[in-house]
């Protein structure tokens, strides 16, 4: 925590500092960029369980990550009164796992047992009041010891002439490429391990991801509104992860193997309800089908509490069930005449839970005398599934305006 703590110190010293400087504005500032709102996000996570993957289905899914997450927005207006908005996001985790370790047994660390998780993205949205209409393109890389990956996402909407009704449009591009890392004990003579410093040769393979969205949101009445969503997705490429161990039948052992494309279709339905002045009501459902033969059912509930004017709770639930994918079996239940195979529990049948809390601040003229230092939230989550693994993750949200 006392990374956290520091992290935020510094950001608001900072950004006092730069509010400070520019409190004469120039007749043109309109025309200029200005820091819209700066969000600080820093987290916490870690999980335990007995059905890791590398293993073959069995073994310590023990992991912890620490994440933290950057976003400074930027807006503008331009003189057709367009409102053009620039976001800068950067987020690096850092996780540490026994499962991955499991990789290659016989060396005292194999290549993920450890590991930084680099994510920056830039995204950039026009907003016509004219028109009613939003448009706007982003752009995304991400980079771990394993794979490296880059994104592109546009978007659209417009909304009715008096704001109660709007339709969106996505789409979006991944283009991944996978380091082939193989369990220590399969490796052809050769192969490398993927570890930093080896200078043996491995294969890499592309995935490569699309995906649409269609949402359409109304506003009901003055307490109910409510949004409707689909979003078709498809991935090609290496779908299984070559360092998963599967155990068949007969005591031998090979690697997981998945189709090299799947088919995805969620779709949602939102609700929220304001019963009041201090209560809001958020509901949201959303049903699963991939051709890889899983469905699954999502709801989640979150309802935020004032308890004064500035303090508010929003406590949460959410509770989903899936079914395994049809090339799922157990450790030492595959037979290997099977085309393919994976113990992934990820992808097996399960009932899950995921449950906690937030408390949020939001006084009128700042935190701790910073009148720019708008709010401050501390969420917490606690997430059980059936399969037996526990997690839980605490984050913790400053944001500045």
């Amino acid at each position: 925590m006392k990374k956290i703590c520091i992290s935020v110190g510094l950001l608001l010293s900072l950004m006092k500092f730069g509010y400070a400087q520019s409190s004469e504005k120039p007749a043109y500032e309109k025309r200029k960029l200005k820091v819209e709102e700066i969000n600080l996000v820093s987290s916490y996570y870690q999980q335990d369980g007995n059905n890791s993957a590398v293993t073959g289905g069995i073994g310590s899914e023990k992991l912890t990550d620490l994440a933290q997450s950057f976003d400074l927005v930027l807006k503008t207006t331009d003189r057709r009164n367009r409102q053009h908005t620039l976001a800068f996001d950067f987020n690096i985790d850092h996780y540490t796992s026994a499962s991955s370790d499991k990789i290659d047994p016989l060396t005292v660390s194999s290549a993920s047992r450890s590991d930084t998780h680099v994510y920056p993205s830039i995204s950039w949205t026009v907003h016509n009041d004219e028109n009613r209409t939003t448009k706007g393109i982003s752009l995304a890389y991400s980079t771990e010891y394993d794979y490296k990956s880059y994104g592109i996402n546009l978007n659209w909407a417009k909304a009715s002439a008096d704001n109660n009704r709007e339709v969106s449009l996505k789409a979006g591009a991944f283009f991944d490429t996978w380091t082939v890392i193989l369990p220590a004990e399969l490796r052809p003579d050769g192969y490398g391990s993927g570890a930093h410093g080896d200078t043996d040769p491995v294969d890499h393979k592309p995935r490569n991801s699309y995906n649409f969205s269609l949402s359409l949101s109304q506003v009901i009445n003055k307490r109910l509104q409510v949004l409707f969503t689909i979003e078709p997705a498809v991935q090609q490429g290496l779908l299984s992860t070559p360092f998963h161990r599967i155990y068949s039948k007969d005591g031998s052992e090979t690697v997981e193997r998945l189709p090299g494309s799947r088919l995805k279709l969620p779709i949602g339905l939102r609700l929220h309800y304001f019963a009041g002045d201090r209560v809001i009501l958020r509901t949201f459902y959303r049903y699963y089908i991939d051709d890889w033969g899983m469905q699954a059912h999502t709801i989640n509930l979150e309802a935020p509490i004032k308890l004064t004017s500035f303090v508010s709770v929003s406590p949460f639930y959410r509770f989903s069930h899936q079914t395994a994918v049809r090339y799922f079996a157990p450790y030492g239940q595959h037979a290997l005449t099977e085309r393919y195979f994976t113990s992934d529990y990820d992808i097996s049948g399960f009932n899950s839970q995921f449950l906690g809390t937030g408390l949020r601040m939001a006084p009128p003229g700042g935190l701790f005398g910073i009148s720019h230092w708008q709010s401050i939230e501390l969420r917490y989550g606690h997430y059980i599934r059936s399969t037996g693994m526990v997690a839980n993750n605490i984050t913790l949200l400053a944001k500045l305006k």
